[in-house]
Parts: structure tokens; sequence; C-alpha cells
């Protein structure tokens, strides 16, 4: 699992221009990489107006599925920064994919429950699927099981997947619904997973993650999800064959071993760049581990190359 080299710390403008040299493809995770919650990290539209005078290509592969591509765009759109849909890839779209291309579930037909924000849904309506649970009010209400709407008449019996995420109004009542319908089996009900991701940065914090929602269910379940987001090879497969790409000219950049680094690892791409200003520290970085890879290079943030290459 880990590198066969030691991961080289970007220090000066020849270490790099040569980074720049190596790739013609750039995948960037964006909370802790780009920003941290609504707050841009310094020198990251210098740093992305760099690879564009370059002719760099670039994409944004998130595995946070609160958002929906769409607004994606408008928060890149909030920072100045100007990005085309199809540049965006997040694990809410991802697990849509997913349900669709390789489950095969029909649009009109089958329906999805979702333990999880507007990303995933309107990421499904996009598709023309029919969801029920994640945003609707009435899972606010406290739960009781004789009054629930949502077990007052049964189960909708064309519910044949859940698909959970991070869900930041998370309660009893989303977490015994969902439960509900995992029970119904393997056979009939589906259960994929948005991401693994235990936490998250937010500025000055560190904050649950969709893994740890995911799991109560899991766990309550007695099921384990097909994840959809980073590091799974199906989302990275989606971007190269839609863009084209030789993974050989591809750097990922994430601020996670295990998802970011071990997503451009696994993929075989070209290298992988970890950035400090998320989760990881220097020395995990450079920790020899089997539980996750090193990467090939690291940084403290983007903006540090941008003020070495100016």
């Amino acid at each position: 699992m880990t590198a066969s080299t030691d991961p080289v710390k970007i220090t000066t403008k020849e270490d790099g221009n040569a980074f720049f040299d190596k790739f013609d493809t750039f995948l960037f995770d964006c909370d802790g990489v780009l920003w941290l919650g609504n707050y841009l990290l310094p020198n990251t539209i210098e740093f992305l107006n760099k690879l564009e005078s370059l002719g760099k290509k670039v994409f944004f592969v998130t595995n946070n599925s609160t958002k929906s591509r769409e607004t994606y765009k408008k928060k890149f759109a909030s920072f100045g920064v100007d990005v085309k849909i199809e540049q965006i890839f997040t694990s809410g779209y991802a697990s849509a994919i997913y349900v669709r291309d390789f489950l095969k579930l029909q649009p009109g037909k089958d329906k999805i429950w979702v333990l999880g924000e507007a990303g995933i849904g309107e990421e499904l309506a996009t598709m023309g699927f029919e969801h029920l649970g994640g945003t609707d009010p009435r899972l606010n209400e406290s739960f009781n099981p004789n009054e629930s709407p949502f077990l007052k008449d049964g189960l909708d019996p064309n519910v044949r997947a859940v698909i959970a995420g991070l869900d930041h109004e998370i309660n009893y009542h989303r977490l015994a619904i969902t439960l509900q319908y995992l029970r119904e089996g393997e056979n009939k009900v589906k259960f994929i997973g948005t991401n693994i991701d235990s936490t998250f940065p937010q500025k000055d914090h560190i904050l649950p993650g969709a893994g740890s929602v995911i799991a109560s269910v899991a766990c309550s379940s007695g099921r384990t999800p097909i994840y959809c987001g980073k590091p799974n090879m199906n989302m990275l497969n989606s971007i190269v064959s839609a863009a084209k790409l030789d993974k050989s000219r591809v750097c990922m950049v994430g601020d996670r071993l295990n998802t970011d680094i071990r997503f451009g690892h696994e993929g075989k791409l070209g290298g992988t760049l970890l950035v400090l200003s998320g989760i990881e520290t220097e020395e995990r970085a450079l920790a020899i581990t089997e539980e996750y890879p090193r990467p090939n290079y690291y940084v403290g943030k983007l903006g540090d190359i941008y003020q070495l290459t100016k």
C-alpha cells in the first residue's frame, strides 16, 4: 500500500514547476483543499488560474453529497471561479449513476429512500428518479412508530434502494425509517453509501462526516453498503471515460490519505498531491503503514505552490 519512494515536499520554485510539468490534468477534492466551509483558502483562485494559463484540465471530485453539482457550480461562482457542471463529480452524483447504470433501477417505476441532504435527491431527480425521505420536513417531527406518516400505511413497496450520506439534520426519525427499509433485505432494497469519510474539516473544527452517519444504520441493520465516492473506482472510471484522460498524466489532489490519496494510488494515476490544509498532518503523510498509501507530493496548502512559482 505504501509508495516505493518518499513523498516529495514542494518547497522551491523548481519543485513547483516540475510538479506542473509532470501532469496534464488535475483532480481536486474541495473541502479542506480549496476551502474550509465557506472560507476560501488563500491563493486558491490564483492557483487555479495558473493551471488554466498552463493549459491544464481541471476537475473537482468531492465526497460531499449534501450539494448537487449545480449547487457546487454556484458555490464556485460565489468565490469568483467559473466552473462547468461537467467538471464537477460528487459522491451524490456517483451514487445516482450507480443506481441507474449498475443496479439498472428504472426511473418512473423504482423509488429510492434517501438518508441525506438535498444534493442526493437533486441528482436523482435529474435522472428521473422519485425519492422519499431526504429533506422531507415531516422527518423533523419526533418519532412515534404509530404516528409516523412513513409507517402509517406501510413502507412504500416501490422503494428498491437506500442511499445514505451526510445529513446535518440527522435524528431518530430518519434513522428509524431508514432501518425499516434496510430490513426489507438485500434482494429487495439495495444499500448504497455515498462515501466512507468519518469526519470532514471546517475552519477551526473537525466534524462528523457521512461515514459516521452511514455506520449507524449499517450497525442497526447488520448490512454493509456499497460505497460510491472516493476511493471507489467506479467514480474514477466515469471521469476518465467522460473526459478521455490519460491516467498517467493525471494528478489527484486531496487532504485525506484514506480516500483522496488511495483514490489516486489504486486508480493508478500518474501522481498524488496531499495538502495539509484539511485533515492530515505531515507526520501521517510520511508514515510507512499498510493502512493507507503515501502521497507522491505534499505541501501545506495549494496557495504555497502558487507563491513559489508566481
